[in-house]
């Protein structure tokens, strides 16, 4: 038997093929999606329909690729991109294109609504998380203002995945772990939140799916899909955000295991079996694809940082690699504060990066590149120091993106964090997370009751690559660390302020 997992992120659509036995990826499918061009600053939008072309033309390829007969997969699970807003009519049809979670057009809209229930420290205390900028709420109130008429039109509110969900069931379903990322929902009762509905809207509450464990799926694909692949009978599981399959994809499913993803922008995040509050919100207190939780550290700035210095010395992935390892630990004093593209955490919206301590060892190639990847590890070494002290007590992180294929980035990672850093076999984490939640489902729906822990225990694989904390270099990085600390802090409005009281 096997079991297909779609990735539908922003750029593209990812497909992989699974055996249930072996959790062996038999065969791969990618298909890009369309960008909408010309909208203003700060909006980003994709044409629902763009998703549903690239599935296909992803499952096709994987497939094709596996050489299985199509009648062989029995279950499908679908990993999305978070936060996105999907509107649709009464007749199931999408309204606009779906605003998504990179789309920073409605700080108004959040400030609103932030306001209405009584500030930041009261949001989060009603329902247990922060309401950031791109979460799906202020979206909703942003059609309500800038597009009455499409609001009057408003029937149902999904999520990316739950879209592709509806196209494959028909049925119009949410479970816990996207859900959380809305801004509706109190994650700690997992229940939409009354007073955040009302906010926006009080018939609001009338256009929410019912909420669901993740473990129940959400039904069995429709006729007229399955015959387009020569499937029969495949059961669909709930899927969740991508986050939250990417940690089923990484065996992140229990107390103390971690996964680090270092893409363009970076996250950490790891399973709770109760609720993980930040009271300041730096943290994202999500619920998790498992039916636990999964509070993430999102930093904007990782790979986006190595692409600008390889473009401004003319290296490629190889070449930088190698420039940065010819410069000792810790860059000769050099560092890098990584905000290119602002910050979330720590919070800089409008900061910009910063090369201090240069001095006439440091100013070369060598150091520059190496504190540019140590730049990024300090930089979610602070958000991951409050996980720990917030209550994250880690063992392992599993690092996947295209920061873990360099070697440095994860010894550094484990001199900063001072945890083992392993690697994962299947570097797709999403899809086959997606894939594996659904051969969870499968056998819970046949009687098997076998736990997520057990699905993923016998499937996920650590590779040999990775770094182990070098404790020569304990002292240096976190030396370094309080030096990067102190120096963000400068970089804030109200530091003049704190400046004056640590003078005193």
């Amino acid at each position: 038997m096997y079991a297909a997992g779609i990735d539908s992120g922003t750029q593209g659509t990812k497909a992989v093929i699974v055996d249930y036995e072996t959790g062996r990826v038999v065969g791969r499918g990618y298909a890009g999606h369309a960008v909408i061009n010309g909208l203003p600053p700060g909006h980003s939008e994709q044409e629902p329909e763009t998703w549903l072309e690239a599935f296909r033309a992803s499952l096709e390829a994987a497939l094709k690729a596996s050489r299985i007969r199509p009648a062989g997969l029995v279950s499908l699970g679908v990993s999305g991109q978070q936060h996105g807003f999907v509107p649709l009519d009464r007749r199931g049809l999408p309204i606009r294109p779906a605003k998504l979670w990179n789309d920073t057009s409605t700080i108004e809209e959040t400030g609103f609504i932030i306001d209405r229930l009584g500030g930041k420290k009261e949001f989060i205390r009603k329902l247990g998380l922060n309401l950031a900028v791109g979460f799906t709420a202020s979206k909703i109130l942003w059609l309500k203002r800038h597009e009455p008429g499409n609001y009057r039109r408003l029937s149902t509110v999904l999520l990316p995945h739950n879209y592709l969900n509806y196209y494959l069931t028909g049925i119009k379903h949410m479970e816990y772990g996207d859900a959380s990322g809305t801004g509706l929902m109190d994650i700690r009762s997992r229940r939409w939140a009354a007073e955040a509905i009302e906010a926006i809207d009080p018939r609001l509450k009338d256009m929410l799916p019912a909420l669901s464990h993740p473990q129940e799926p959400v039904g069995f694909m429709r006729a007229k899909v399955a015959r387009l692949f020569g499937f029969k009978r495949v059961l669909v599981s709930a899927g969740s955000g991508d986050n939250m399959m990417g940690a089923i994809g990484t065996g992140n499913v229990q107390p103390g295991i971690c996964t680090l993803s270092l893409g363009t922008s970076g996250t950490i995040y790891s399973h709770f079996d109760h609720p993980f509050i930040d009271p300041e919100g730096e943290i994202a207190a999500f619920c998790g694809g498992t039916g636990g939780w999964l509070p993430l550290l999102c930093t904007m700035n990782v790979t986006n940082t190595t692409e600008a210095i390889k473009k401004l010395f003319s290296l490629n992935n190889r070449s930088m690699e190698a420039e940065a390892l010819a410069a000792p630990a810790g860059s000769n004093g050099l560092i890098f504060l990584p905000f290119l593209d602002g910050e979330r955490v720590p919070a800089l919206p409008s900061a910009a990066g910063v090369f201090f301590g240069l001095n006439r060892r440091n100013f070369d190639r060598a150091n520059m590149a190496r504190a540019v990847i140590e730049g990024t590890i300090l930089n979610l070494g602070y958000g991951f120091s409050r996980m720990n002290r917030l209550g994250l007590v880690p063992s392992e992180i599993r690092a996947t993106g295209g920061g873990a294929n360099n070697k440095l980035w994860l010894q550094t990672a484990a001199d900063v964090f001072g945890i083992p850093v392993v690697t994962i076999r299947e570097k797709e984490a999403a899809a086959y997370g997606a894939a594996l939640q659904s051969i969870w489902c499968y056998l819970r729906q046949h009687g098997e009751k076998s736990s997520i822990s057990d699905i993923v225990s016998d499937r996920v694989a650590k590779n040999k690559i990775g770094g182990y904390p070098d404790q020569k270099n304990a002292a240096l990085f976190r030396d370094r660390q309080a030096r990067f600390n102190s120096l963000w802090r400068r970089l804030r409005p109200e530091f003049a302020g704190l400046r004056q009281a640590t003078d005193r």
